[in-house]
């Protein structure tokens, strides 16, 4: 066993149990959980959303922790492997952001929340135990229209320069 994976290992089990729940379900194949899809039928190619929401309410963003990529086997110098928690209030926003640089796997722990998309015609519900992926071409907004908190963690990669708060 070389230095590098003894750190790795180490970084990890500093991150928590979460981190590691975020990457398995990843790992075994997010497509194979019963995320909230936009239906076949509704992709588009991309859209302007004429509705954006572009301030957060009743959202807040917790860093859980979070490696710098410059030392780990990608050398990706600049950028960050994160995890964060979102809790999002009932009548909750998680405003408009695009995903051009920051790919995101999120996990939805609790709750439900809808998602309002570009590249969808419809809006989209994600359920309790549910995983939505974003990447590149996506940007969208989130509304809690539920009774309760939503409770989210997402894994993302954030690129250099980004504001490490950015929803």
């Amino acid at each position: 066993m070389d230095i590098g994976s003894d750190r790795l290992r180490t970084t990890w089990r500093r991150l928590g149990v979460a981190t590691l729940g975020v990457v398995a379900i990843t790992a075994v194949g997010a497509g194979t959980a019963s995320a909230g899809h936009c239906p076949a039928d509704q992709v588009i190619a991309s859209r302007d959303v004429a509705d954006r929401v572009t301030a957060p309410s009743g959202v807040t963003d917790t860093v859980l922790g979070s490696i710098d990529l410059a030392n780990e086997a990608v050398r990706a110098e600049g950028y960050k492997l994160r995890l964060r928690r979102l809790v999002v209030q009932p009548g909750g926003v998680v405003p408009w952001h695009e995903h051009h640089r920051r790919p995101a796997i999120i996990y939805i722990v609790e709750g439900q929340v809808t998602e309002y998309s570009n590249t969808c015609a419809v809006p989209i519900l994600h359920q309790a135990s549910e995983v939505a992926q974003e990447s590149r071409g996506l940007g969208h907004w989130w509304r809690n229209a539920g009774t309760r908190p939503a409770v989210l963690l997402s894994a993302d990669i954030l690129p250099p320069g980004e504001d490490p708060k950015m929803m």
